[in-house]
């Protein structure tokens, strides 16, 4: 956590210096919440702040509460940081930008949503995969790409995707039982790495300066 805390101070001294240019005199912010995880309880928020004619810097919380979402674990907390530049000029049409975010997480990942056997190793017990989930913490690092569309002087819609590489940091459990189903002597947590989209949505933009 250090180190994602080190490295986000770096971008932000790297961008900040920009406010102070003739070109970020506007210096617009919008509040933001995505449309597409409300309906479901789930809190995507966002403030995107303007630092620069085309550079934005967006801060972003990602709250998933749920302890059963359609039976599955879903406890999932996230916060990450877009640097973002768009093609025109800033929150109005296209944009690419890189993202960092940690996250915080008890869920059961979708390859263990089967009801078929699982070992984790040939002397392991045999469980049923779907008593399984997963409990620890990762670190994104990618990109993201999207398009902001003006619909009046205060309101933007934001449609976004990102995604990049995961590196995940984990321990697995058993339900009911609360063994732990990936035990290792010589090690406390399973670590993973991979290319994923973790990010996307719609985002209902309100301007507040």
């Amino acid at each position: 956590m250090k180190k994602i805390i080190l490295v986000l101070s770096l971008i932000a001294c790297a961008i900040l210096p920009a406010q102070t240019t003739p070109e970020s005199t506007d210096n617009q912010v919008y509040v933001k919440a995505n449309a597409v995880f409300l309906p479901i309880g789930m809190l995507n928020a966002a403030a995107e702040f303007q630092v620069g004619e085309k550079t934005t810097l967006q801060p972003e919380i990602f709250i998933s509460p749920w302890k059963s979402f359609l039976g599955k674990y879903a406890q999932i907390y996230m916060l990450g940081f877009d640097v973002r530049h768009y093609f025109s000029e800033a929150f109005k049409h296209f944009y690419v930008g890189a993202n960092i975010t940690a996250a915080r997480y008890k869920m059961q990942k979708y390859n263990y949503w089967s009801d078929g056997p699982f070992q984790y190793e040939p002397d392991a017990p045999i469980y049923v995969t779907s008593e399984l989930y997963q409990d620890g913490y990762t670190f994104f690092l990618g990109a993201v790409a999207g398009y902001q569309w003006q619909i009046s002087d205060k309101w933007n819609i934001d449609a976004f995707l990102g995604g990049g590489t995961a590196q995940s940091f984990y321990k697995g459990f058993h339900k009911t039982m609360g063994v732990r189903y990936d035990t290792d002597p010589d090690r406390e947590y399973n670590r993973s790495g991979e290319l994923v989209p973790y990010r996307g949505g719609l985002m209902i933009s309100y301007k507040i300066r």
